[in-house]
């Protein structure tokens, strides 16, 4: 039987794959529509190996347009989904539209006893319901801490209800703590996969998946660095090529 790591992994080519994220800026539903086409465009063909389409800057509705193009138009790509505060739409949207995994901020740690166990339950059902892999987070960005549990047990709570963990700092684009990705290394273990999703640079990348086993990108990527900028392909060929580097090290090992 297959490991959950080698699992969520095998979707992937390649060593330590790259998520990046499809915000949908724009001023009009048409414009996110055709601006995410050269978001995707820029990076699928520039070597990341996937995208996640997030409500950020748009909505659900807009959300689904994307997918509906991905899947008219660019099957051959793996994508996912991030529906802010929606987790239900978001297991809705990837099975009507065959995405392979879907991000949920919070899996562990966020909720009350009393709501965590309704949580439980609500994740536990959608999950049968597909096929989609889910990464979910712990202690993630802006999400709140309410269990009264000592992070093992909430990240042991969390492999239980996703196929990856992932692990961020305090913001968006702002750099998760080293000391941070080891600490959640060291309690889930080897063969669960986890996956920084804020703040990967090319000049951090090197040292972070050494340690983790994939990434969320989406600031770094843009032009002036920020969530609302424009991908910038100079900056994508730059990534890159510094993660070839870290490939190759994994190769090597």
């Amino acid at each position: 039987m297959c490991s959950e790591k080698s699992r969520f992994l095998e979707l992937f080519k390649t060593e330590k794959p790259v998520l990046a994220m499809i915000h949908l800026k724009g001023d009009s539903s048409e414009e996110k529509l055709e601006i995410a086409k050269t978001e995707i465009d820029q990076l699928i063909e520039n070597g990341i190996d996937a995208v996640i389409i997030e409500n950020y800057f748009g909505s659900p509705e807009d959300v689904e347009e994307v997918l509906k193009y991905i899947r008219k138009e660019r099957n051959h790509m793996i994508y996912g989904i991030n529906i802010l505060d929606d987790d239900k739409r978001a297991f809705e949207l990837a099975m009507k539209y065959d995405a392979k995994f879907i991000q949920l901020d919070s899996v562990a740690g966020h909720l009350n006893m009393e709501n965590d166990v309704e949580f439980h339950d609500f994740i536990q059902k959608m999950r049968q319901q597909t096929n989609a892999f889910v990464l979910g987070g712990v202690r993630f960005k802006y999400q709140p801490y309410l269990s009264e549990k000592s992070l093992e047990e909430d990240l042991k709570i969390g492999m239980s209800r996703c196929d990856g963990i992932v692990v961020t700092g305090t913001g968006t684009g702002m750099e998760t703590d080293l000391d941070k990705i080891k600490e959640f290394r060291a309690i889930i273990g080897d063969d669960f996969p986890l996956v920084v999703g804020a703040g990967l640079t090319a000049e951090n990348c090197d040292t972070q998946l050494a340690i983790a086993d994939a990434a969320i990108i989406g600031s770094y990527l843009k032009d002036n660095y920020k969530d609302y900028g424009n991908v910038s392909v100079e900056h994508v060929k730059h990534f890159m090529g510094e993660l070839e580097k870290c490939r190759e090290k994994e190769k090597c090992k």
